[in-house]
């Protein structure tokens, strides 16, 4: 067998296992194989592939490293719409408790709200911009 062909089934392997687990470096890795199958293919010796591949991996992890550093950090998990679908609903506040809580209907139940910092509590429409634990945290519309 071909030595580009063990670089293929290697980058084939790769690709198969980034599937099953759903991890980018995987993927990368893969690039990583191919290239090597190419230098392989190009009548390059072994250990010139070897370092095509480790050439390759780590520019292409270094690479997504970077790109991902660049991009801004979205907000924490607990404030997050894709985590919780409650963030962004509009709630009704009939009143505000002395301790700063406030009782609220929010999806057929009870709830305990509570005010985000520097928000004043005065009862009409809010809206859910985060949960801590079973509280909603609420603004002013």
């Amino acid at each position: 067998m071909a030595q580009s062909t063990l670089w293929w089934l290697l980058a084939g392997a790769a690709v198969a296992f980034e599937l099953v687990t759903g991890t980018i470096y995987l993927l990368l890795t893969a690039v990583a194989f191919a290239a090597a199958a190419v230098a392989a293919h190009l009548g390059a010796a072994l250990p010139v592939q070897l370092v095509v591949a480790a050439v390759v991996g780590v520019a292409t992890v270094g690479a997504w490293y970077l790109k991902q550093r660049a991009r801004p950090a979205g907000p924490p998990p607990q404030a997050s719409p894709d985590m919780n679908l409650d963030i962004g609903e509009r709630v009704q506040v009939d009143a505000w408790l002395a301790d700063g809580t406030a009782l609220v209907r929010h999806r057929g139940a009870q709830w305990t709200a509570v005010l985000r910092a520097g928000s004043h509590g005065q009862p009409g429409a809010h809206r859910v911009v985060e949960l801590q634990g079973n509280r909603l945290v609420l603004e002013p519309l």
